[in-house]
Parts: structure tokens; C-alpha cells; sequence
């Protein structure tokens, strides 16, 4: 063709200045180029199936409404082909040389007065365009629109000045994107590269995409989907593409939704938990689309950190984003969508547990942790969590696990508090001397056996106006006993003996007393209410090793038992051993409540009261 026939076209200013913005600072990633240009033909197709359906006459009526892409390395060219609307020669002056079209001019006004980024220009044709450019030193679009009088056209530019405009016969209707890429973004004519992108960003648009003739999405956008339509086969393929796994999914979200804003999501629970393997902290694996093209494949804030490991897709077409969808830019709305998410989550895990109780306690046994921190650090879902949780108690057989439900459906009439006891396994608590009041009285105590556990209850609080209460800590109050009749101390030896008992142990106890607590132990430790418990200062002591506490307790005594009773007499008849004994009793309870940090003064006291005992 002679250049006679060629119109040569600058570009407007606004032009340059969007086109230097693009190809230096807008994008972060230059990658993002080919998501544009895909979605770009995307939306052409979808604008051609809605002419199809409203005016008679369009063009090429039979042609295939597929994505085609070409890589060519020796040439250095990336092409994507379409057979959507096309362009007229107005429209392409209109599109991509000036702005009054496309929208930009107020993009452009916003960036010159500080204003920010206007929202909503996905899929047009413009702004996106201009991304080819970061990649190419020239790019040629080849186009044919469905108007029946329609010209067929090449506008051909470097990015620079302007852009040639002239006729070329023998095209099809559609737009052809032809990319001559930059020497050092050749890599982008490879066709392992392309595919790759495409998987990424691209692989659930609604139209099938070739990449040198073989289909590249084959995976479907399921979450758009009736659920009726998807078979369980689908849904677990779709579970191990998006979520990168190879187990199976435990739970299933799927739902949409208009208010407060239009969503479709499908959420899977995976079955096994990498971080409870050794794997270290998971990454998100919620990734966040709009109308079926890849935004964000960590959306920070789209789903609270506690919920990491939950895997699928979020998509939302009212989401404003900036001009490279790269980042949303009303934290309002992400907090929104973050609230109606976690909402659902956590109400489909308590459906699971009511429908299936052993599944459920099967999966809460692998990934309690993520629960736990959900308690801790979220709060505005720290209640409806905390029916989730599940641990074992002192009515519940060895290995079975029950939740607050449960223990408050058991609870005793008027019984306000929920007792619970923290320590490292269940036998050591089940033998433990603070819950042998609670035994004989026949009051449910929970056992929490993890060392984050106390840390999760005192962030807790409460359940449904029920107070958490550690039987561990003093100031108790319990019921009178009726079996705890029979030989005791009376008040006046009882006052002796624990003046006595303060005396010898000084510092190391804030105060002694007689208390309703114990049936079988002589005595008992009890941390103060604002005290720490073994776990806590265990969990301080892994965060700090230089750290340190002044450890003092409460000593109650059980004026029943035989070895206080001939305590009290010892103590004038033979106060040299009582001593050792008072020493010694102490720090049983000590070891008895994980309290003892250095045993080497106990274990000299203790060969010395039996060398007593043999005579």
C-alpha cells in the first residue's frame, strides 16, 4: 500500500501525558499489560452478544467468539485476536487517540489537582490499551467493526508523537492487537510466559482463550453458576485449580449476593492444614475478580488474617478501582465486604458443626489454632466464634470434645460462670486438687491444654452473658459441701495453723486460709486474680527469655485432712519438722500447679524429712 493512503494523526497532550504515566509509574507490574488486553477483547464479545440480540444486521454473524493468541519469538511479536464489536475509523481516533472518549480526561484532571483516581474504567478501551506500550516499542491494531458499512483499518504507533491511521482489505470483524516487543521485554513472546499469564489473571473470562491454537481456560468460572448446575467432581476441580492444593475440600461456600454489594464468591475449607505440618504461615488463598478477571491473588483486608487458610474466589463488579485494578480504593467498601464474608464463613462452620458433629470436631482438631487467633485479634466476630470452639472437660470422655453450647446445657440451675481450667494435658488437670470441689459438687470444669489457650478466654470474657472463670485463680466462692463432715480442725486450731503456715512461708504467699476448695489434698496454690498462670508466664517467658515475675500465691489449706491435723500438733510439739513440713506442703502445691520453676531446694528438703521419717 503507498503512503499516499496513510493519515498521520499526533496524539493530544492528555495523550502523552496518560501515555508516559502508563508506561512509567501506573503500573507496578508491566505483566498486567495482557489481562488488559484480554479483558479488553472479552468485553468487545460481550458487547457484540448484546447487538446480536437487539439489531438485525451484523456482520460476520457465524464467526467463533474465541480469544486467539500468537507468540512469535523469532519476530519478537505477541498478537491477540478477537471477533467482537471491531471499530470504525471513528472509533479508533476516538478510543485510542484522544480522550474525549475513553474517559481519561478526568483521570487525568484528578492526578494534576491531587484528587485521587476516578473508578470504573475496566474493560475500555483506553487507559488499559495504553499498557501495551511498557512492553512494546510498537503496536499495530488491525479492525473490522460489525457495522455492515464498516472500514477495514490499521492504526499503527510507537507510543510516542502519534499514531498512522490507513485501509488494509481482507480482515475479518474484530480487533487483531499486534505487540513488537521491547528487546528487553522479549520474554513476553514466549509462549511458556504467556501461558503462565493467562492462568494467572485471565483464565475464567467467559470466552475461550487459544494460545498458538490450544485452549489455555478450561477451568469455568463456577462461582457465576447455578448450584445445581455443578457436579461434586466440579466443584473439587475447581477447589484443587484455584486453591493450588491436592487434598480435598472439608467445607463449601457458595453464594452470591446484592447487598451491600454484588458478590459472588466460592469458598472452600481445605482438609489438612499446612501449617500445622511445619509448612509456616500460609499466604491468602481468597483472590479477589472482577467480572471474571484476576484484580488481586492476596487481597490484604478482603477476608481477616484468621481466615488464610480458607481457598477460592470473590468477585464483585461494584468495586471501584484505580486505573490499573491494582489496588481498590475505598477501604469502606473492603471493610464491608471483609464483614459479609467472615459472616458467612463463620455461620457455614456452624451449620457444619450442628449437621455433622464428628466432622466437624475432626476439622477443628487441625486447624483450632486459626480459630483461636480469630478470637484473639477478631473482635467484631469474636462472639459468633466462640461458638466454634471445641475442647474437652471433666464430663466429657478422654478425646471427645464439646463446645460452650454444650457446657452451658449442662450447666447447673443458677449456675452463672463457666469454670474452666488451663494446663498441659488433660490427665495432669483431671488429677489436679482444684478440681476435686468441683467433682465432688458435680460442676463441669473445661480443660484447655494448649499453651495460647488462657490467652484466648481472657480475650473471650464471656459466653452469652455466662463469665469464664478460672478455678485456678483465688477468691472463688463455692457451696458448703455436706460430705466434707468428719474429723477437722475447729476454727480457733484452723487460725493457728495457717498464722503459722504465713510465718514460715513469709513472702512467698500473699495470704493462708481455710477454704471450701479441696477434699482430698492437703493444700492448694491459688494465683491471684490479676495474676498469671503457668501457661501465661510460659508463653511470656518463649516471647522473652530475660523475663522474670515475683511469683506470690494464695495458700488454701484443707482443715480436714490428716497430714494438716497433725500438722497443727507438730507445730508446738516438734516445730523443727513442722517447718520442714509447712516448706514442704508448700511446694507440693507448687509443682501441683506448674508454679515450681527450680526443685533443687525441694528435693534436698525432701531426702532430709525422709532420713527423719526412717528414724
Amino acid at each position: 500500500m503507498s503512503d499516499t493512503t496513510k493519515e498521520q494523526h499526533p496524539f493530544q497532550a492528555e495523550i502523552r501525558q496518560l501515555l508516559d504515566l502508563v508506561v512509567h509509574s501506573l503500573y507496578t507490574d508491566k505483566e498486567i499489560f495482557l489481562r488488559e488486553l484480554i479483558s479488553n477483547a472479552s468485553d468487545a464479545m460481550e458487547r457484540l452478544r448484546h447487538i446480536e440480540a437487539t439489531e438485525k444486521q451484523v456482520h460476520e454473524p457465524g464467526l467463533p467468539m474465541e480469544i486467539h493468541l500468537t507468540t512469535d519469538e523469532t519476530a519478537r511479536t505477541l498478537t491477540i485476536a478477537d471477533h467482537g464489536i471491531g471499530m470504525t475509523r471513528e472509533e479508533l481516533v476516538k478510543n485510542l487517540g484522544t480522550i474525549a472518549h475513553s474517559g481519561t480526561k478526568a483521570f487525568l484532571e484528578a492526578i494534576k489537582t491531587g484528587g485521587g483516581t476516578p473508578g470504573k474504567l475496566i474493560g475500555q478501551f483506553g487507559v488499559g490499551f495504553y499498557s501495551a506500550f511498557m512492553v512494546a516499542d510498537e503496536v499495530r491494531v488491525y479492525t473490522r467493526s460489525w457495522r455492515a458499512d464498516g472500514e477495514e483499518l490499521v492504526w499503527t504507533s510507537d507510543g510516542a508523537s502519534g499514531y498512522q491511521l490507513e485501509e488494509l482489505p481482507g480482515q475479518a470483524r474484530g480487533v487483531k492487537v499486534v505487540l513488537h516487543l521491547k528487546e528487553e521485554q522479549a520474554e513476553y513472546a514466549g509462549e511458556a510466559r504467556v501461558k503462565g499469564l493467562i492462568e494467572t489473571y485471565s483464565n475464567f473470562v467467559g470466552f475461550p482463550i487459544f494460545l498458538n491454537g490450544k485452549r489455555i481456560n478450561e477451568v469455568e468460572a463456577l462461582w457465576l453458576k447455578s448450584k445445581a448446575d455443578i457436579s461434586e467432581e466440579q466443584y473439587k476441580a475447581f477447589y484443587q485449580f484455584a486453591g493450588k492444593a491436592f487434598d480435598e475440600p472439608a467445607y463449601r461456600l457458595h453464594f452470591s449476593a446484592d447487598a451491600p454489594l454484588a458478590i459472588h464468591a466460592l469458598m472452600f475449607a481445605p482438609s489438612e492444614n499446612p501449617e500445622r505440618m511445619g509448612f509456616g504461615k500460609v499466604d491468602g488463598g481468597v483472590a479477589l475478580y472482577c467480572r471474571k478477571v484476576l484484580i488481586d491473588e492476596d487481597p490484604k483486608g478482603l477476608l481477616p488474617e484468621w481466615l488464610r487458610f480458607m481457598k477460592g474466589v470473590v468477585d464483585s463488579a461494584d468495586l471501584p478501582l484505580n486505573i490499573s485494578r491494582e489496588t481498590m480504593q475505598d477501604s469502606a467498601l473492603v471493610r464491608k465486604l471483609n464483614s459479609v464474608l467472615s459472616k458467612r464463613v463463620i455461620r457455614m462452620f456452624e451449620k457444619a458443626a450442628e449437621a455433622e458433629p464428628e466432622k466437624y470436631r475432626a476439622f477443628y482438631r487441625k486447624f483450632d489454632r486459626f480459630f483461636k487467633e480469630g478470637i484473639a485479634t477478631d473482635y467484631a466476630n469474636r462472639a459468633a466464634l466462640a461458638k466454634l470452639l471445641r475442647f474437652e472437660s471433666s464430663l466429657t470422655e478422654p478425646g471427645a470434645l464439646c463446645g460452650f453450647a454444650d457446657y452451658v446445657s449442662r450447666a447447673k440451675d443458677g449456675q452463672q460462670e463457666i469454670y474452666y481450667l488451663a494446663g498441659p494435658g488433660r490427665d495432669s488437670l483431671e488429677s489436679s486438687p482444684y478440681v476435686e470441689a468441683f467433682k465432688a459438687r458435680g460442676i463441669e470444669v473445661i480443660f484447655f491444654t494448649e499453651v495460647v489457650d488462657e490467652y484466648v478466654v481472657d480475650s473471650l470474657g464471656e459466653f452469652e452473658g455466662k463469665k469464664l472463670v478460672s478455678i485456678r485463680h483465688a477468691g472463688l466462692q463455692m457451696d458448703d459441701y455436706a460430705a466434707a463432715a468428719g474429723d477437722s480442725l475447729d476454727a480457733a486450731q484452723t487460725a493457728a495453723l495457717c498464722a503459722f503456715l504465713k510465718e514460715e512461708l513469709g513472702g512467698r504467699v500473699a495470704a493462708v486460709a481455710s477454704g471450701k476448695r479441696l477434699v482430698d489434698s492437703p493444700v492448694i496454690a491459688l494465683v491471684p486474680a490479676d495474676g498469671l498462670s503457668p501457661q501465661m508466664r510460659q508463653m511470656m517467658r518463649a516471647m522473652d527469655e530475660n523475663y522474670k515475675d515475683e511469683l506470690t500465691v494464695e495458700l488454701e489449706i484443707n482443715p480436714r485432712h490428716p497430714l494438716l491435723r497433725k500438722l497443727a500438733s507438730a507445730k508446738d510439739n516438734n516445730p523443727e519438722l513442722a517447718k520442714l513440713v509447712a516448706r514442704q506442703l508448700f511446694d507440693n502445691a507448687l509443682i501441683a500447679a506448674g508454679l515450681l520453676d527450680d526443685a533443687r531446694e525441694t528435693v534436698s528438703r525432701m531426702n532430709t524429712l525422709m532420713e527423719k521419717a526412717l528414724g
